[in-house]
């Protein structure tokens, strides 16, 4: 299967992309998307989604796994990572690709088999298990292999929280000829 991992966010919004077959990991590519803290932030998104567009394009992705958001201070930057999140959402949804969420604790339970573990070793363990070099930079992006790395270890077609395009209404068009 073939996983994109994201690490959502507007400044840096980390992705990785790995296929998991057999048991066995490949990294196909990762990075960071990155947008100017001057830049207005419509112009922002319009990058993160021409971005992630260009990225889903290139790598055929056949799931998405996506860390939940979860924040306890600054509203206004909760705010803007949740409508970043939703442009990631949308770009994943019109591509077909299935999206699967993830909390930071299921992520850090699955890389190191507990939930409290600290960044250091969940990277460390991620870049062992993906037989990388070195930690990828930004963080951003070793944290979105790691969210991918998740996924495949916990994937349940039964079990897994899969968000779902609506179904067609049939209406909601506005205008129209008559």
């Amino acid at each position: 299967m073939r996983i994109l991992g994201i690490d959502p966010g507007f400044a840096i919004v980390g992705y990785g992309v790995i296929d998991y077959i057999g048991g066995k990991f490949k990294i196909v590519e990762y990075g960071a998307i990155t947008t100017e803290a001057g830049e207005e932030m419509n112009s922002r998104f319009k990058i993160i989604h021409d971005d992630l567009n260009t990225i889903i394009e290139r790598t055929k992705p056949e799931f998405m796994a996506i860390e939940e958001l979860f924040f306890n201070s600054n509203q206004k930057t909760a705010i803007n990572v949740a409508q970043a999140r939703g442009v990631l959402l949308l770009s994943a949804l019109n591509h077909g690709v299935r999206i699967y969420e993830y909390t930071p604790l299921q992520v850090k339970q699955a890389i190191v088999g507990y939930g409290r573990a600290d960044k250091k070793q969940v990277q460390y363990l991620t870049k062992t298990m993906l037989n990388l070099k070195e930690v990828p930079r930004p963080d951003d992006t070793a944290d979105a292999l790691a969210i991918a790395v998740c996924h495949a270890h916990s994937y349940n077609p039964r079990m897994a929280r899969q968000i779902k395009a609506p179904l067609p209404s049939g209406g909601g068009a506005v205008g129209g000829a008559d």
